[in-house]
């Protein structure tokens, strides 16, 4: 019979662990090419079920894909997942050997979902996305320090960073545009959602690079992904109020934003706001069923392939 193999692989930036189960077989190696094709190599005869490897940002990436070409089934998973994992075998001690041990086990017995990794050009459109918002966390705290600094001279100073920020800001946009430009599937889903009022392009970026399962999952599943899934927390008696949990924060941020603008200018997200608010339910939890109920939409759009219909 043929072995099925599980693989969990701790990642650094120098250099990652390998742990291949049931062999129990410990490989350590440098997180370069060569390091990855000696990986390659040590597979080639094995019957692979599983690799996974926690996300561990760009880091991982080089490998991940590497693995992918070579037609090996890869899953990138939480770390904080493996880390309440490990918890509950009650392991307290931590070295690299043995958190690949830990994220082995933990892919042969949860078995997670093993999902294409984001071709280049999204990994790209990410990173501008990702720049973007850093520029524009820096432009907000200089605005914060222009505004409560006393000191002419450092005043200029300041005013002469956030016009650099401005600039830079506005080229960054200019990029993600044209980054949208060259993918035809893309331009096939910004013709869909950018009718949608309360959707911007800056909106329309983060979606497209940090959310692709888009219109690949049903309502639950993709509200949950965004982290605007509310989750109970009840036990015998006692009903514990619903709360969201975990999810893509940039996603959730954006989709935020979004759904700010269109509680003022969206008639169906605005109606279904003013409603809850009338129900006494508090600004805060009803900006959030907004968001879930805007990416609900944006969800089925992209699935149905239809275009917003106001309702």
């Amino acid at each position: 019979m043929t072995e099925h193999i599980t693989i969990g692989i701790d990642i650094a930036k120098d250099t990652f662990d390998v742990f291949i189960s049931p062999d129990g077989l410990f490989l350590h190696l440098e997180n370069t090419p060569h390091g990855h094709q000696q990986l390659l190599d040590a597979l080639a005869s094995r019957a692979v079920t599983r690799i996974v490897m926690e996300a561990t940002g760009r880091y991982h990436n080089l490998l991940a894909a590497t693995l992918e070409l070579a037609g090996l089934p890869v899953a990138v998973v939480n770390p904080a997942q493996v880390k309440h994992f490990a918890r509950a075998l009650g392991t307290l001690f931590k070295t690299d050997p043995n958190d690949a041990r830990i994220i082995c086990e933990f892919g042969r017995r949860m078995t997670p979902d093993i999902r294409p990794a984001p071709d280049e050009q999204t990994q790209r459109l990410a990173m501008m996305v990702s720049r973007r918002r850093q520029l524009v966390d820096n432009r907000t705290m200089e605005q914060n320090r222009y505004g409560s600094c006393s000191d002419e001279l450092i005043r200029t100073g300041i005013k002469r960073h956030i016009d650099w920020l401005n600039a830079e800001i506005k080229d960054t946009d200019d990029d993600i545009d044209q980054q949208i430009k060259v993918m035809p599937l893309w331009q096939e889903k910004v013709k869909l959602l950018e009718d949608v009022k309360g959707i911007g392009r800056t909106t329309l970026a983060v979606l497209l690079s940090m959310l692709p399962e888009l219109g690949q999952l049903n309502r639950r599943k993709i509200s949950a992904l965004v982290g605007v899934c509310p989750y109970a927390h009840d036990s015998g008696k006692m009903k514990g109020k619903r709360c969201i949990w975990g999810g893509r924060s940039a996603v959730r941020a954006a989709l935020y934003m979004a759904a700010m603008s269109a509680v003022r200018y969206n008639p169906t997200i605005q109606t279904f706001f003013e409603r809850l608010r009338s129900k006494g339910k508090a600004f805060k939890v009803a900006m959030t069923a907004c968001v879930r109920k805007l990416v609900t939409i944006l969800n089925a759009m992209v699935r149905d392939n239809k275009k917003w219909v106001a309702g």
